[in-house]
């Protein structure tokens, strides 16, 4: 899913530790961000870091800091356009549609004495996220094995052809390449390794982590290709958007998104030395419903939730107006976007009434888990009083990030039991499987928190990887989302904006289209 936003998924999605980093001490950022010798770059993270293991990943911001520690075969291009380049390797390409044949670099090292980057860890690293049923194996989809043809070349043999390979696996989470030996040694098994990578092989190291603080990244001296723009990446975690909008004006980050409803006031007097720039988001948010709950059992409940919510009342109260209603979970741009959702915008009180009638319930109370930061707690809270407008009852439970993002998970506990209705936000990249496939019935108490089941979507699914038209796949991913839609378990509310500044006199940046940045193609405004 994300960043989700849980960057699985965001999966989107933000993570155990969120806080607002070294402001929570009370101390300014300028007095406890020290100063250094070199070009250091100091940016904003919307949450702590929580899992470096990339066979494993959570989270976009996770995956932020480890496209600079380790390396993948492909990555994304920065800029305004979706693409991919080469980066650990000198070639790939598909020999059919379920053999991808790569030949690494020469001489990439990985650090702490292990050795050069080979087949033998592209193969380990891949396999290992299926033969220890990863939370997002789905990445890799039908990954069968990788055959290793020399120390440099391999072949990435799939079950079923994967069009999904090219724009989320390689350049994304589950593409990045850890040291088998190294892993092997920490873990015994090969197994999730978490906070602890035994090596790197990027062209930065994590130098320093102060959980909830800072990341410190610098320098690879290992690293053999292009050289970073920066020494050091400083990046602290910063969850309350306004703070980090604060810590930009008062001069102690270099960059930074913003929120969509501080939009226009920085557009039109923005502060100095400042470049502004609007990118697209490829989040989704939505309003979901635990179906297994017995208060949301009955479909017709679910629908009356479903009428009752306006969202163009929503983007005014939390986005300021600033941000687009979204018709599903797939964004504008990309294939499979609906040019409308099956339930207008706007809702509809009297029906909703209806649905509610036909339910038979009277006198109902719900309770609405949000994040803790400023634009859910405002949706939860509009969602409350729209929904009382039919007589439902709702108290909001604002929850901080460590909290809010287990809820769902049968693995954290019970809790998933209680949950009723969420407000929910998942990061995207850009390929609508990775919108969807966290919606199948395998991930149902994982990331699956709706408890949705459908077999017909289950079945889309698979058959949507494997077709190559974009047309006829779009076909595929617009009955998925109205498959969703018509469960009542789904509100779906915005895709976002993604609105960033930075530091002009300081900062050439680079991201990826939808604003999320690329740390090692950001280069220091004098270069």
């Amino acid at each position: 899913m994300t960043d989700v936003t849980m960057s699985r998924r965001q999966l989107l999605k933000v993570g155990a530790g969120l806080g607002t980093g070294v402001i929570a001490s009370g101390l300014p950022l300028s007095q406890a961000v020290w100063a250094a010798e070199g070009k250091e770059l100091i940016a904003r993270s919307y949450a702590d870091i929580n899992k470096l293991d990339p066979g494993f990943y959570q989270n976009a911001y996770n995956v932020d800091v480890m496209n600079c520690i380790y390396t993948k075969l492909t990555r994304y291009v920065p800029g305004s356009e979706w693409g991919w380049e080469l980066e650990g390797a000198e070639s790939v390409e598909q020999v059919d549609p379920t053999h991808i044949r790569f030949r690494l670099k020469k001489g990439i090292q990985f650090t702490g004495g292990y050795g050069e980057l080979t087949a033998e860890d592209v193969k380990f690293s891949f396999e290992r996220v299926i033969e220890h049923d990863s939370p997002v194996k789905g990445d890799w989809g039908p990954l069968d094995h990788v055959e290793i043809e020399d120390d440099y070349t391999g072949v990435i043999v799939l079950k079923n052809p994967f069009v999904p390979l090219w724009n989320i696996t390689l350049p994304y989470g589950c593409g990045h390449i850890v040291s088998k030996k190294a892993v092997m040694e920490a873990t015994g098994n090969g197994g999730d390794f978490g906070m602890n990578p035994p090596c790197f092989s990027g062209p930065y190291v994590l130098e320093e982590w102060k959980p909830n603080q800072s990341i410190l990244l610098a320098r690879n001296p290992e690293w053999k290709g292009p050289k970073p723009g920066f020494d050091r990446v400083r990046i602290l975690p910063i969850g309350d958007v306004k703070t980090a909008e604060r810590a930009y004006q008062a001069g102690d980050l270099d960059f930074t998104d913003f929120s969509l409803d501080s939009l226009a006031t920085l557009k039109s007097s923005p502060p100095a030395d400042t470049t502004i720039e609007e990118k697209p988001s490829l989040y989704y948010v939505y309003v979901g419903m635990n179906t297994d709950h017995p208060k949301l059992q009955d479909i017709n409940v679910r629908k009356a939730i479903q009428w009752a919510i306006n969202i163009p009342q929503i983007m005014d109260a939390a986005y300021s107006g600033q941000a687009e209603v979204a018709t599903g979970l797939i964004a504008p741009g990309l294939v499979g976007h609906r040019e409308k959702a099956l339930v207008p915008p706007e809702g509809d009180l009297e029906k909703a009434r209806e649905y509610l009638a036909k339910a038979g319930v009277e006198n109902l109370t719900l309770t609405i888990d949000a994040l803790n930061q400023n634009t859910f707690s405002t949706i939860a809270e509009v969602v409350q009083a729209q929904l009382s407008q039919i007589g439902i009852v709702v108290e909001v439970n604002v929850q901080d990030s460590g909290s809010f993002w287990t809820i769902g998970m049968e693995s954290e506990g019970e809790r998933w039991k209680e949950m009723q209705l969420i407000v929910q936000r998942f990061s995207m990249v850009p390929d609508p499987y990775y919108a969807t496939t966290f919606f199948v019935r395998d991930q149902v108490g994982v990331w699956n928190w709706e408890r949705f089941k459908s077999e017909r979507f289950d079945e889309l699914n698979e058959l949507a990887v494997a077709v190559e038209d974009d047309e006829e796949r779009a076909k595929l991913y617009h009955e998925m989302q109205d498959i969703m839609e018509e469960s009542g378990a789904y509100r779906f509310l915005t895709h976002e904006g993604s609105p960033i500044m930075y530091r002009a006199s300081k900062v050439k940046a680079a991201t990826r289209p939808d604003g999320r940045p690329l740390y090692i193609d950001f280069d220091p405004a004098s270069n």
